[in-house]
């Protein structure tokens, strides 16, 4: 197989993508509410990754299995959400063609153009996460989305005239504020497997120092720590914000200014020493970070001891 078939495909219009499974034409160019599960023409059928060139928000009636959460399994056999922005990877290596979802909500950013959500979408940190962060459903909480797709649905399926988007638009925005909702349950419902995975990261970063990476690879990087136990950066920041109210990157900051305060106490070095250690670039920037972090100079941090 060359390299053009390995690539991944650029769907970018909700016309393709219908074409692509065999479905009629949308009855509106910018978005489209599939309902049931649809398979790929052989004829057309996409590579196993691809590019999509609008939002999808897709009901997946079944996730498989049980979620270990804390010390106990629970049951959400109803199925989840998964999110995916434009321009984002998305696909499966063992994908046959055909996709399981019961609802499956394509829109252009396009339409959004001219209302507040082409700009508050893009804090809705769930468009970022992986396949395996999705958000699962309660039973209650099947039947709150369901109804919204419904709405939906039948917002489209009637005529469309010119209060369509501003019902719609209302509608998905609805739908995004309830899967934001469900999202902080669901980092409460975890709060037991999250707390083992600060209690890991609190590892990773301890090792990145102790073993001296910071002298090759520089500053650790929240790409780095999500990457160590297995999460995408952006739904590490969430969790973190969840249980300790900050971010990632306030986090790796954190961090850096409690192993420059040991540095500084116990050792001799300079500050630009003290920088390179860390992984810094510039002196100046530590310096920066440090007394933005401490309201004190390295060099004042150091006399406290002296």
């Amino acid at each position: 197989m060359n390299k053009a078939e390995n690539s991944p495909h650029k769907i970018e219009s909700l016309t393709e993508a219908h074409r692509a499974f065999g479905l009629p034409t949308p009855r509106h160019p910018l978005v489209s509410l599939i309902k049931g599960p649809h398979s790929q023409l052989e004829g057309l059928r996409l590579p196993s990754y691809h590019v999509l060139g609008f939002y999808k928000i897709a009901y997946k009636p079944k996730l498989g299995g049980k979620l270990k959460y804390g010390q106990q399994y629970y049951d959400f056999d109803e199925g989840g959400l998964l999110f995916a922005s434009p321009g984002q990877l998305i696909g499966n290596p063992d994908n046959d063609g055909s996709v399981c979802s019961a609802y499956t909500l394509l829109i252009h950013p396009d339409f959004f153009l001219g209302y507040p959500l082409a700009r508050t979408i893009k804090q809705y940190g769930f468009f970022s996460y992986s396949t395996h962060e999705t958000l699962h459903l309660s039973e209650e909480e099947k039947v709150t989305i369901i109804e919204i797709f419904t709405m939906i649905d039948h917002e489209l399926s009637n005529r469309i005239d010119d209060s369509s988007q501003d019902v719609i638009i209302a509608q998905v925005e609805l739908l995004l504020n309830y899967a934001n909702r469900y999202y902080k349950r669901q980092f409460i419902t975890r709060k037991g497997v999250n707390s083992d995975l600060l209690q890991k990261l609190e590892e990773v970063v301890e090792t990145y120092f102790t073993a001296e990476l910071s002298l090759s690879q520089g500053l650790p990087t929240v790409h780095y720590l999500a990457q160590q136990v297995n999460l995408s950066p952006s739904y590490l920041s969430d969790m973190l914000r969840s249980l300790i109210g900050q971010n990632a990157q306030q986090y790796v900051h954190g961090k850096l200014i409690e192993k420059a305060k040991e540095i500084l106490s116990t050792t001799n070095l300079s500050v630009s020493e003290v920088a390179y250690r860390l992984g810094f670039e510039h002196s100046q920037s530590f310096s920066k970070l440090f007394k933005i972090k401490t309201h004190l100079s390295p060099q004042a941090f150091r006399r406290l001891f002296n």
